[in-house]
């Protein structure tokens, strides 16, 4: 049983950030007893708008646009010379997005994802700059030119539960409306058909999930495979290999990522992915060589009968 969206943020706003989340681990297992979470990716490099501090760094309000609001009172000049002389600054919120899975199915899909934001206040700038005095409320809340001061932190880093979604539940979406849901489900279909089985999906792959307004007026989400690799990851085997030569590179590829028929997944989640590749392999496997299962041969052959990507 899922926990209910209200007992995430309860237990996001009760739990300490640590590097290895071992606390929210725990109690998120107290919470979902029947599902063992691990903490698979982390990706970060992005910010939402943050608040108020006075020079000593406490709070004055955390929402910078409602503070605005309820001090200006529509009159932007009137707040710059209210606040002019009192060295308040504005924050900004440096976050991380957690990524935790938890296997609850045979099939690849039969996952949940939850997303957790790690955020952490920053000082951004000066609330009045000194030179150039914003015109109206948008300019003030978030100029495109402004001194940016270091980015000391404001209190401590903290949870905010962000998403928990059954990942078998979107894909009950109405795919005839949807290709790109066409071709998650025959790559989770895929998965399973291969000898990647032998590994579980969501030990070595999220989705990207990003919510939109459908022509009808109703909200989905529109998923994109991510693959969970610690560091840069390898570029994919050479087309210009053939024989033992791309065998070796192949099954090479495939220990580095860390589960068998690896190269095939990943080129058909990377738009710009060589997918010559696969013909090169099928030219060798239509000739003297069998470097593949036969489970993963019968994937590939069905591919190149109608190539698709996600």
């Amino acid at each position: 049983m899922l926990a209910k969206t209200e007992q995430l943020q309860q237990l996001c706003a009760d739990t300490s950030v640590e590097s290895q989340h071992m606390a929210l681990l725990a109690g998120l297992h107290q919470l979902m007893p029947t599902l063992s979470f691990q903490a698979v990716l982390s990706r970060g490099g992005w910010h939402h708008s943050g608040g108020v501090v006075d020079q000593e760094h406490q709070m004055i309000s955390d929402n910078l646009r409602q503070w605005v609001e309820t001090e200006s009172a529509d009159d932007i000049d009137q707040l710059v010379n209210d606040y002019m002389d009192a060295g308040y600054l504005v924050t900004r919120l440096a976050g991380q997005t957690h990524y935790l899975t938890a296997s609850y199915g045979e099939h690849p899909c039969e996952f949940v994802q939850l997303e957790i934001e790690e955020l952490q206040a920053v000082i951004d700038r000066p609330l009045i700059p000194e030179d150039e005095y914003p015109d109206n409320l948008e300019e003030f809340v978030e100029p495109v030119d402004y001194e940016r001061l270091p980015a000391e932190n404001v209190g401590a880093a903290y949870y905010r539960f962000r998403r928990l979604l059954p990942i078998g539940e979107l894909l009950q979406q109405d795919k005839r409306e949807s290709q790109a849901l066409q071709h998650l489900q025959r790559f989770f279909n895929d998965w399973q058909q291969s000898s990647a089985f032998e590994a579980l999906f969501c030990e070595h792959w999220i989705l990207s999930l990003r919510e939109y307004m459908d022509v009808d007026g109703n909200y989905r989400l529109q998923a994109r495979p991510v693959a969970i690799f610690a560091g840069d990851l390898p570029q994919l085997p050479s087309d210009r290999l053939s024989g033992a030569d791309l065998a070796n590179a192949i099954h090479g590829y495939d220990r580095h990522i860390g589960y068998p028929f690896a190269w095939y997944f990943m080129m058909l989640s990377h738009k710009a992915a060589n997918v010559t590749l696969a013909e090169a392999i099928l030219r060798d496997l239509m000739g003297a060589f069998d470097y593949l299962p036969a489970k993963d041969l019968k994937v590939l052959r069905q591919w190149a009968q109608k190539p698709y990507g996600v």
